[in-house]
């Protein structure tokens, strides 16, 4: 599947768990070598070792917070001296914390839309020198359907940061298009990631329930995605935000679930 992609530089931000590391698990699949990010040396050694096994390419791994210009500058350096450029950045890096807007306070905003756009924007500008040089340059943002689409009570911050990642792929995909680069998005629908298993089988099957498909979504429904997006099959699209969901956004009420 999508052979063009196979011995190509990718970087996977956010990606020692979550759908970050079902994006970087997909791409190691199909040939290309990784370097991963993350906060958190033991998660990120843990995920390069496990990554490693899957595919023929490389996978490293580069310790930063995304919300500071230095370390995406040494991210962005670290994955030209490994693997000899850059030719996709999957900017999946995130954060989501629960917070109503009559507690929220300047800190919450600031973290979560300093790792969300901040980080993604950062990234991109990091990365661009090596995909400008690759001559198909892929960047690929992991916004979601919460806040470009739907809404949920406490991620007023979180809907605000994932709305504005698509305010910024529209242009720069103008920007970066006689570069040869292309900018998409892939909006996320309820995943099944390791933190779900906290919530409890209840909050499990209501999520469900509210899905057409009456199932979560996988990390590597995600990473099918972004894989085809860093294709050259993909290499006319840009600008775009596909919903990635089970057709969870589509029913107009509860009913329309119960009619089924």
């Amino acid at each position: 599947m999508f052979g063009s992609i196979a011995g190509r530089s990718v970087v996977v931000t956010g990606a020692t768990k979550g759908i970050g590391k079902g994006i970087a698990r997909v791409m190691v699949r199909a040939g290309t070598n990784v370097l991963i990010t993350g906060r958190n040396e033991e998660d990120a050694r843990r995920t390069v070792g496990e990554l490693a096994e899957l595919g023929s390419g490389t996978v490293a791994y580069f310790l930063g917070d995304v919300a500071d210009a230095g370390a995406c500058r040494d991210m962005a350096q670290a994955a030209v001296d490994a693997h000899g450029g850059i030719d996709v950045l999957c900017a999946n890096a995130g954060i989501f914390p629960d917070a109503k807007l009559v507690d929220m306070s300047e800190v919450d905003m600031d973290l979560v839309l300093g790792t969300n756009v901040k980080g993604t924007i950062l990234s991109v500008q990091a990365c661009l020198p090596a995909l400008k040089a690759s001559g198909h340059g892929r960047v690929i943002l992991t916004s979601s359907i919460t806040g470009p689409i739907t809404g949920y009570p406490g991620w007023s911050h979180y809907g605000a940061s994932k709305a504005a990642q698509l305010g910024f792929m529209r242009t720069a995909s103008i920007e970066l298009a006689p570069m040869g680069i292309t900018v998409n998005a892939v909006l996320p629908g309820n995943i099944a990631t390791e933190g779900l298993a906290d919530l409890g089988e209840d909050y499990r099957r209501s999520m469900e329930m509210s899905i057409p498909q009456r199932r979560l979504g996988d990390v590597e429904d995600i990473g099918n995605v972004a894989l085809f997006f860093a294709s050259d099959e993909a290499g006319y699209i840009t600008g775009q935000a596909l919903v990635v969901d089970g057709g969870q956004i589509l029913p107009e009420s509860l009913a329309a679930l119960e009619a089924m």
